[in-house]
């Protein structure tokens, strides 16, 4: 790379950078293993630079590097990992309801298969159109609504399950509420979606 490309993407990575981690956020729910990963694409995306003709899709050719990225890691990863019925609850240091929320969905986001989450990220998340989250995931726009139409449903389901558990009192009173009231808004979104 010449001098001016790597001025270039040094401030490409300045500009950009929180956006980015935040997609890599959505990505991984570890914050440290999100930092990580955009990282790693980062370095990946450096080599290439150069061969990105337009940089204004630059942050969808380093979304796709993240998404591969996890993939890769995902499926090296280690298979010493012990399933659990009660999944622990996330630990939330600002209590207002919305960050409650996020909270909670993040967790929930974690029963989805890496492409079925990608789906979700970049549909709802990132707010791509089905056509921009085909072609970022290297997908027919038709395999993008089917996997993001199971997410959904699966989503919805661990919702419920949830909303089950916390009318057994197996959670807190709060949390309950919370999953509770996801649990509706996901029906209510899901069969908006479906009418679209």
């Amino acid at each position: 790379m010449t001098h001016g490309e790597v001025l270039e993407f040094e401030e490409y990575v300045r500009t950009r950078q929180d956006a980015l981690l935040r997609s890599a956020r959505r990505l991984v729910p570890d914050p440290v293993d999100a930092q990580d990963l955009l990282q790693t694409a980062l370095a990946r995306t450096y080599g290439r630079w150069d061969g990105i003709a337009d940089k204004s899709l630059a942050d969808a050719y380093l979304r796709r590097v993240m998404i591969n990225t996890r993939t890769e890691w995902w499926r090296a990863r280690k298979l010493e990992e012990v399933p659990t019925e009660q999944l622990p609850d996330a630990s939330v240091d600002d209590a207002t309801e919305q960050h409650a929320d996020r909270a909670l969905l993040m967790d929930i986001l974690k029963v989805l298969a890496p492409k079925q989450r990608s789906v979700v990220v970049l549909r709802h998340w990132e707010q791509m159109s089905t056509e921009e989250t085909a072609a970022a995931l290297g997908m027919s726009t038709g395999t993008v609504k089917s996997t993001l139409h199971r997410a959904l449903a699966r989503l919805r389901q661990e919702l419920e399950s949830r909303a089950a558990d916390a009318d057994a009192g197996t959670r807190a009173p709060e949390r309950a509420g919370r999953v509770e009231r996801l649990a509706g808004r996901g029906h209510e979104r899901g069969r908006e979606r479906c009418a679209a």
